[in-house]
């Protein structure tokens, strides 16, 4: 088999199990949503206010709803064993990586994103601006998937894994968080969102060989 029908049949796999165990998916749509929602309850129903921090709501609670499936996202192939049959088909090690960030942003990504729109307007998020923060999310939430893989890869294996993920992680989603919000912010402001999702595309650029690279490197490390 080769090199793309190999990253293709491991990437159908991961969506055919994320499809046959749903409520992962709809764990995730279920904590964006009533995260997003105990804001206004915390703060106050006033539009300004609400409409002022709706970005940085949307995509805090984006990135917090992104880190749930994570922890499972190599260790149940280590468990079973898959992830030693995986590294052995011949497919590389960044391959595997690839294929796993991706399958996380289609079953977890994707959802978000459409879910993103209503939170934001049940925030009274201005609807002109709507438009600038689905874009910044669209080129920010693979990002949040390859960082995420590669995260996972690293600490698979690891005593506490699970708590020491979002410590390795958020601070790499940090810029992606600022820059993000901060389109969104600018369009509202009547500014350009231009430079930062300009950003935004850089970081993804940059990420897209480098996350796998390292995330493959891990899983050989983890595998030995």
């Amino acid at each position: 088999m080769t090199a793309p029908r190999a990253f293709f049949a491991v990437l159908a796999r991961d969506v055919r199990l994320s499809v046959r165990h749903g409520a992962d998916t709809l764990a995730t749509l279920l904590f964006f949503l009533v995260a997003a929602s105990l804001f206004p309850l915390a703060i106050g129903p006033a539009p300004e206010t609400l409409g002022r921090i709706a970005p940085g709501v949307v995509w805090v609670c984006a990135l917090l709803a992104a880190l749930l499936p994570l922890d499972r996202l190599f260790g149940a192939d280590q468990e079973d064993g898959s992830l030693d049959l995986l590294l052995l088909s011949g497919l590389p090690a960044f391959g595997i990586a690839a294929a796993k960030a991706a399958a996380h942003w289609l079953v977890t990504g994707v959802p978000l994103l459409l879910a993103a729109g209503p939170a934001a307007i049940m925030l009274r998020m201005q609807e002109d601006t709507v438009p600038v923060l689905l874009l910044g999310l669209l080129l920010g939430s693979p990002l949040l998937s390859l960082f995420g893989s590669m995260g996972a890869a690293i600490v698979l294996g690891a005593r506490r894994g699970g708590v020491l993920l979002p410590l390795l992680i958020l601070p790499l989603m940090t810029p992606v968080l600022i820059f993000g919000v901060g389109a969104a912010d600018a369009a509202a402001t009547g500014l350009s969102p231009r430079p930062n999702l300009l950003l935004l595309g850089a970081m993804l650029a940059a990420a897209l060989p480098l996350c796998p690279i390292a995330a493959g490197a891990a899983l050989r490390a983890a595998a030995e």
